[in-house]
């Protein structure tokens, strides 16, 4: 098969990872990724909290190391591969994406839920300012029609982002959904656009074949699926299938294979497996992080998970509303008393 256009692969194993890892990763251990994702010649990997710079708090978790001194490790092993992070607006500052830059970031990441890309104003300009090739990424993208997804985008083309993401934060898109929307961005808006998928439908991969067949030019993808709920597409098997199609990713698939099985897969907590949890977080449209939250509430109070995760998708719950898994957990216990 004739090789077709190039695509960019972006790792996101130590951000999105960190999401499964409690933010407990070690330096040594993102020493060993970020020389290992080097090695196999993927262009670019994120590194920081699981919700992004600035994140180490009481409410998303504290980090076990700071993110900066991860972010500079990682510079120091990651070869001719480019350092990205990831910022979301009323939880990173200024302050935070300066200094990120200083510690050898060369690209930010700004993620907006799909509907509020004008609070991303000043973190984009801020990260042009200092000389970073900047992403609008916008989350949940299952929540809103094309039509919007395309006018969000557009806000971020006009701040000054260089490539747009559609985010599906939940895993809740199906393929078509996918085409549909990335192909709108292609006609509507002349950056360029990017796809993050996560697994919990199963559908990660189909779903990233179909972005690229739609015309994505930037990927995402983690080493054996290390991310929030179900993880996101498997990077490694990313540059088998697409290699397999015929498109040129840059990335040995020797060694990305290796860096997964002999690096990742020996202090991966759990294996990312499809679980009934996070197979309704894609059911429902609940965003991925809530998984390990909703685990910990369901145990507390007594109740099925997988109820808290149904309530929580018709609300239409997004990041930053973590309190209300405690909330509802609440009220399902309370709920089942009174019927006893």
């Amino acid at each position: 098969m004739g090789m077709k256009n190039k695509i960019t692969m972006l790792d996101v194993t130590l951000r999105d990872g960190s999401h499964s890892m409690r933010h407990a990763f070690t330096e040594q251990q993102v020493r060993d990724v970020a020389r290992g994702l080097g090695k196999a010649g993927v262009p670019y990997f994120e590194v920081s909290h699981g919700d992004g710079l600035g994140g180490s708090s009481l409410q998303y978790g504290f980090s076990k190391v700071d993110e900066l001194k991860l972010i500079a490790a990682a510079r120091e092993e990651a070869g001719d591969s480019k350092i990205s992070v990831l910022i979301l607006p009323g939880i990173g500052i200024h302050e935070d994406l300066v200094n990120a830059a200083n510690a050898g970031a060369s690209m930010a990441r700004v993620a907006t839920h799909i509907t509020e890309a004008d609070v991303a104003k000043q973190h984009i300009e801020l990260s042009r300012n200092l000389g970073l090739e900047t992403v609008g990424f916008l989350m949940m993208a299952h929540m809103a029609p094309t039509s919007v997804l395309v006018e969000q985008a557009k806000k971020f083309e006009s701040y000054g982002a260089e490539i747009v993401y559609v985010t599906d934060s939940a895993g809740a898109l199906l393929p078509h959904e996918v085409s549909e929307k990335v192909r709108a961005l292609r006609e509507n808006v002349g950056c360029k656009v990017g796809f993050h998928a996560h697994n919990n439908l199963s559908l990660s991969m189909a779903n990233t074949i179909a972005a690229v067949e739609a015309g994505a030019q930037f990927v995402d993808g983690s080493l054996r699926c290390l991310g929030a709920g179900s993880g996101n597409t498997q990077t490694e098997v990313m540059a088998a299938v697409f290699d397999r199609l015929g498109y040129k990713t840059g990335v040995d698939l020797f060694n990305i294979i290796d860096v997964a099985n002999d690096v990742v897969a020996k202090f991966m907590p759990r294996p990312q497996e499809i679980t009934g949890s996070s197979l309704f977080m894609g059911y429902a449209g609940v965003y991925s992080s809530f998984l390990l939250f909703t685990q910990e509430a369901a145990e507390r109070y007594g109740v099925d998970e997988r109820e808290i995760l149904i309530r929580l998708g018709k609300m239409k719950a997004v990041g930053g509303q973590e309190d209300l898994i405690v909330e509802v957990a609440q009220q399902i216990a309370n709920e089942q008393a009174v019927a006893k």
